[in-house]
């Protein structure tokens, strides 16, 4: 298990699906946690009351992340309380899915702020402390349609095609100062934004999944528990695919 113990992350959409799980392993190993999520509070209250069970400390923000002001609170209210953001697991996203010529503007300018904005924006408020600590660890949470594309989804691809770009950009701005940044590619997986997916459509995209199979949120959770431990302190700037080999076989 990869050791976390005294480590503080903030998983952004925490409340339920991929980063309900990454934050409940994250503090398996040790973590204490920050839940974000926006809406109800419920799910991020729920998911807190299990990592208390734990022994770890665990505190919700409630903020929408796309929104600058709501950010800049979330993380001065969690430096105050804990003292250090170690970990940044940006992880918040929405689907609006539709065809190019019958996409709105809303569509289009609402999942770029959720998926691509609000990683800019929390990336930006936590640096700075992760800078004067010499220690971070940041993975922004991508998909394999920012790699390939998918039809019905240039909002969605191009949000997470904008985060493989920023999270290689800023993995160089960084890594003097003992800060990695990496991002991880699901693809198909078995709740969450998969699930808003039609039954016949699922069908036809694991055809192309070479390991015959959709993933679940704990496969992301691994690979997002591996990128923010010691044992990955030499890996920067890299998109690690969790697709059952989705991404290669298209």
């Amino acid at each position: 298990m990869n050791d976390l113990t005294n480590r503080v992350a903030l998983v952004t959409g925490s409340g339920r699906g991929i980063g309900r799980a990454i934050a409940l392993r994250l503090a398996e190993a040790g973590a204490n946690l920050v839940i974000n999520d926006f809406g109800d509070p419920a799910p991020a209250n729920e998911v807190a009351g299990e990592i208390k069970k734990m022994g770890r400390r665990v505190e919700v923000a409630m903020a929408d992340v796309s929104q600058s002001a709501e950010v800049s609170r979330m993380v001065a209210e969690a430096l105050e309380k804990f003292g250090q953001i170690d970990i940044l697991v940006n992880n918040a996203g929405i689907a609006r899915d539709q065809l190019l010529i019958r996409m709105s503007d809303e569509d289009w300018d609402s999942v770029i702020s959720v998926n691509l904005r609000s990683v800019f924006l929390c990336t930006r408020a936590v640096m700075r402390a992760m800078i004067k600590q010499r220690w971070g660890r940041i993975v922004n949470i991508a998909s394999v349609s920012g790699l390939v594309g998918n039809p019905g989804q240039a909002n969605y691809a191009s949000s997470k095609a904008g985060i493989l770009g920023f999270t290689r950009t800023v993995a160089k701005e960084v890594a003097s100062r003992g800060v990695t940044v990496n991002a991880v590619a699901p693809g198909l997986i078995d709740i969450g934004l998969g699930h808003t997916l039609k039954e016949e459509y699922r069908e036809e995209l694991k055809k192309h999944i070479p390991l015959g199979f959709l993933g679940t949120p704990q496969d992301v959770a691994e690979a997002v528990a591996f990128l923010v431990s010691d044992g990955a302190r030499y890996i920067t700037g890299q998109v690690l695919n969790v697709d059952g080999g989705m991404g290669v076989s298209w």
